[in-house]
Parts: structure tokens; sequence; C-alpha cells
């Protein structure tokens, strides 16, 4: 009695780390947790548990005084749990299969006709959260039946949860004492054993099923809250690189309409410019582009402040070619180029420089705007070193969002000899965050 005992207690430990150890790829993680799920999909669902089980019933047969790894008639009621009835049928069938070589026939039709149980147990919830939602422990499900303002469905389903997994050891049992004699049907425990022997096989199918449910539903919950962090970055991201100087637009078409009459061909030239900088505006789903593209859009957007400013506006660029492809967050140069004429150049009467430069170093890619204005003193507030509208701060945000730590952005200005932003990320843009 001892040595089953220790058999049923060593089951439930492998179930919990082969369900722990079953949910490391990303890509086990989103075939398990999603709710619907293609005929493909589910015959994918039911080829992984019995990868995972198919090991322990090859090891049973081969060994048949070791039955702690047999853990095919509780896998099968899940895979039709997490699967549907489809994935249940089939991962019992490719379970029963190790086991038929020793002669046990019926456990084909008993693993399959559980995998359906497990299928038509799913079916039975109200909605694919209540099969997540189960407590291991009984008496929490039946104080659910009686929760004020739970949906009565719902909480049944966790008291037909709990009565299924008894129930499977119990049909279990009683083939067991059928057909045990004529070894068609494995069974841990046979009805013959002492009543306390009967619990402890009845109590590890239970927590074999649940365990592997709750282990799987952390797994959901993280996963759920990592996407909804991803969310929650990529619109702040979208929202900060949506953001348009409304004076920027406004002092452009006033431009545009001066020229109309007096020179159509550069009116033309600045609405092409403008239209290029607002669909640029508009897309936002990637939020990485190579630095060529943003010099590019730069180049745009400069030519467009050349017409306001003509001679008063003088555009240097000291650009490192090999840093030509290297991605860097959409829409950073803009605003710092803008921030230097509005602040800096538009200032001064007789104009003034601004400076960009790009080089690479060590797999870093060090960025400079730089302009020769009017600057700023030195015990200038940082509300005032970022400046208004999307201004400095929106970009400082956004490498913060896109590289959390992995940055600097270090501003240097000085009354009457201009204001120098120095940006330095990696030579490789991280995509994960």
């Amino acid at each position: 009695m001892q040595d089953q005992l220790i058999t049923l207690l060593v089951k439930v430990g492998v179930m919990a780390a082969i369900a722990s150890f079953g949910v490391r790829s990303a890509a086990v993680k989103r075939m398990l947790l999603r709710d619907e799920r293609t005929l493909r999909q589910r015959i994918m669902l039911s080829l992984w548990f019995a990868g995972l089980f198919v090991p322990g019933e090859i090891i049973r047969v081969l060994s048949s005084d070791y039955n702690a790894l047999d853990l095919a008639l509780e896998a099968s009621v899940l895979a039709g749990l997490m699967g549907g009835y489809v994935s249940g049928m089939l991962t019992g069938i490719l379970l029963a299969i190790p086991v038929m070589m020793k002669g046990e026939y019926l456990t084909l039709t008993f693993y399959a006709a559980a995998g359906l149980g497990g299928g038509l147990l799913r079916d039975s919830a109200s909605s694919p959260d209540d099969v997540w939602r189960f407590s291991p422990f009984p008496d929490v499900n039946l104080y659910r039946i009686f929760e004020p303002g739970r949906e009565l469905r719902s909480a049944m389903f966790h008291a037909y949860f709990s009565a299924a997994a008894v129930a499977i050891e119990l049909l279990r049992q009683l083939l067991g004492r059928e057909f045990g004699g004529r070894q068609l049907l494995f069974t841990t425990v046979t009805w013959g054993d002492s009543p306390l022997l009967l619990l402890a096989a009845w109590l590890s199918t239970y927590f074999c099923i649940t365990i592997p449910v709750k282990v799987w539903n952390s797994t959901r919950n993280e996963a759920q809250l990592e996407e909804q962090s991803r969310l929650l970055l990529t619109a702040r991201l979208e929202m900060l690189a949506s953001q348009i100087n409304p004076h920027f637009l406004f002092n452009t078409l006033n431009s545009i309409a001066s020229l109309i009459r007096v020179n159509p061909e550069r009116a033309r030239s600045m609405v092409v410019r403008l239209a290029r900088i607002m669909r640029r505006r508009l897309r936002t789903q990637d939020h990485f582009s190579p630095l060529r593209d943003e010099l590019d859009f730069i180049g745009d957007y400069l030519a467009i402040e050349l017409e306001r400013f003509g001679d008063k506006l003088r555009v240097v660029r000291e650009i490192d070619p090999s840093c030509a492809d290297i991605p860097v967050p959409s829409m950073l140069l803009q605003p710092l180029v803008e921030n230097s004429i509005k602040h800096g150049i538009a200032n001064r009467i007789d104009g003034g420089t601004i400076t960009l430069r790009a080089r690479r170093a060590r797999g870093r890619l060090s960025i400079e705007v730089e302009d020769d204005g009017v600057g700023m003193p030195e015990n200038a507030p940082q509300e005032s070193l970022d400046g208004a509208g999307i201004g400095v701060s929106n970009v400082r945000e956004r490498l913060q969002v896109l590289y959390g730590h992995d940055y600097t952005m270090a501003i240097e200005s000085h009354p009457g000899q201009g204001t120098r932003v120095s940006i330095d990320i990696p030579g490789e843009a991280s995509r994960t965050r």
C-alpha cells in the first residue's frame, strides 16, 4: 500500500512538472492558450499532448513495475478540456498506441472516450474563461454555486468539472475490476483495495487534471498582461508619433497661398513636400525606420522651412554613410530640428545654421542636432529645454519606451551660442519591446 501511495504522489508531481515544462516556448503558449482553433490547430494540440505523455506510456510498457509516469488518461481529459472533443479523442488514441502493444486493447476506447468527455465538458461551459477559472480546491468550487451575483451556469460548470475528475477514476477502477484479470486495461488501484487507497487514487486523478489547468492559467494571465502592456506601449507610441505642431501646418499653408499666384511651381513643390510629410505622420504602424528615411523626411521638412526663411536658414549635414541603414525611432529628428528653428534660429535677425551629425562607434549610434541660435541660459529649467508642443520631451519619452535605460540624451545650451541635442542609442534597434 505504501508503494502505491508513493506512486500516486509521484504522479501528481510529474504532472505538475510536465505542465510547467510544456509551455516554455512562445509557440506552444499561443497554441495552448487560444480559445478558438481550426481543425489543423486542434490536431497540432493533440500532437503536443502526445509528445509530452507518450514517453511515460512507453516507460510503463517497458517497465511494468514503474507506473508513476502513466498519465495518459488524465492527459486525454485535459486535451479535450483545452482543445475540444476532436483534440481529446485524437490524444486518447495516440496515447493508447504504446499500451495496446502490451495487449491492453480496451485502453484505446477508454482513452478516446475520456478525451471526448473532456471536450463535452468544455462545451458545457458558458464561456472558455470558465475552464481557466476552475480551482483545484473543491470547497472553492462549491462556494461559487452560492456566491451572490455569480451566474449559475458558470458556477455549476465548476461542480461538473470536480465531479467529472472523480468519475474518471471511479470508471477506471470499475473497468479494472471487470477486465483487469485479462490485462485488457491498466489500473493503478483496484476496487478491492483499502478505502484510504481508493480515496488517494481519486485525489491523484483529480489533482492531475486540475493542477495543469491552474499552471496554464497562470501562464495565460502572464501572456494577457504582456499583451496588454504591449498594446499600451503601442498606443502610447502612436499617440506621440501622431502629434503635429499646428503652427507649422498653418505657416506652410500660408506660404503656399502666397506663392500660388507669384510662383505656382514653387507652390506646387511645397504642396508635394507637405503631402509627403503628412503621409509620413499617418504611418505609425512601424515604430522604426532606417536613418536614411529619416534624413529624407527631414529634407522635405527643411525644404519647406527654407521657402519660409530663405537665406536666413542654413543646413549642414555630417552623416557617416555607414549609418544610413541603421534603424532609428520614426520621427526622431523632426521634433529636434523644429525646436532648433522655432526656439533658436527664428529669433535671430540674421538667421543661423542647423547641423545634423550621425556616426557609429562600438555598436552604438550617436546623433546630434545642433544650432547656432540664441541658446538658453545656463540655469534654464528643464521645461524650457524640452520646449513646447511635440518638442524634445516627446523624443525623450519615446526613447524611454523603446529602449528602456539603454539610451542617453543630453541637451547643452549657452546664451548666444546655440543649443546641441545629443542622442546615443543601440546600433541595432530592439523590436521586442
